[in-house]
């Protein structure tokens, strides 16, 4: 029988985020969090699901800077494991003319270092729903290999699986990370790419973006759109969502965020058009802050900007 079940469990990599500002001086930096499934975690806790994170953090004061963080959050981390010989991932984010740049310190992370035979099978056969990425797959082989096997433990538990591709092609070579998202697709329940990274993948359009994740086998597949919303299909239903307009900062973390509000309100009962909606109005509320895990928004904000009262 499993104990303390948890509505979503998101598997991957943290890490530290150093955010320019864009103020008088350049040089100046805001720490902040980020990492897309801690991202998405994080969003879907302050949203109302009861989420867990499986990873593996650094012996190091960012390590536990981050596990502050999770407690402060309500994220469960009886997933969270420490390497004392690795250290916890870092990137910066810097603004100019063509938006915003990333910039990596993760070779080597804690969270690279991740196992099969370390997952924690308790946290991840307790979730409903299990989310995973295509940076968790591509930061090594072996974290590539604990991707695959979460999603046997969550589905062999009747578990939702939800996967974003995330596509990094600094990360690995397109055919490889083709190959990869492709076969993860196979295995997922809901396929939430952006526009951009499905073009990637598999040229042509919107319509034809989503057509190819259904024959790769994702059952129902959500094309983020930014600006434009998403489109939503569960296989018999296509449907185009418009997106929530506001004036956007910073678009850092805004696929998370899309990613957990997705997630919360399909496990709450929404039908995935309904949940979409939702995840729009939250993603456009995570990008009118700067950072990825500080504007991301509450339950009674998203309900507050689509004129809802919450129940």
């Amino acid at each position: 029988m499993v104990q303390d079940r948890l509505d979503i469990v998101a598997l991957g990599e943290p890490l530290i985020e150093f955010n320019q500002t864009r103020a008088a001086d350049p040089r100046a930096y805001v720490q902040g969090f980020g990492g897309d499934t801690s991202n998405m975690a994080i969003a879907a806790a302050r949203l109302g699901a009861r989420a867990g994170y499986v990873t593996r953090l650094g012996g190091d004061s960012f390590g536990r800077l981050f596990r502050e963080l999770w407690s402060e959050e309500r994220v469960d981390m009886r997933g969270v494991a420490i390497d004392a010989d690795a250290a916890t991932g870092v990137y910066f984010v810097t603004h100019g003319a063509q938006g915003h740049e990333f910039s990596y310190l993760r070779a080597g992370s804690a969270a690279s270092r991740m196992r099969p035979e370390t997952l924690p099978l308790d946290v991840v056969r307790s979730a409903r729903l299990l989310h995973v990425s295509g940076i968790s797959q591509a930061i090594s082989a072996s974290a590539c290999d604990t991707v695959f096997a979460a999603i046997d433990e969550a589905s062999a538990a009747g578990a939702l699986v939800t996967y974003d591709p995330n596509l990094r092609l600094k990360l690995w070579p397109l055919p490889r990370a083709r190959a990869t998202i492709l076969a993860t697709m196979a295995r997922c329940d809901w396929c939430v790419p952006s526009l951009d990274d499905a073009l990637v993948l598999f040229g042509g359009d919107a319509a034809g973006a989503v057509a190819a994740c259904h024959r790769a086998g994702a059952s129902g597949v959500v094309l983020k759109l930014g600006a434009e919303g998403c489109i939503v299909s569960d296989g018999a239903r296509q449907q185009h969502v418009p997106a929530h307009r506001v004036t956007p900062v910073d678009a850092t973390g805004a696929g998370d965020c899309f990613d957990g509000a997705f997630a919360t309100r399909l496990l709450a009962g929404d039908d995935p058009f309904a949940a979409a909606a939702y995840a729009n109005v939250a993603a456009a509320l995570a990008t009118t802050g700067f950072g990825a895990v500080a504007p991301l928004p509450r339950d009674a904000d998203v309900r507050a900007a689509l004129g809802r009262v919450a129940a």
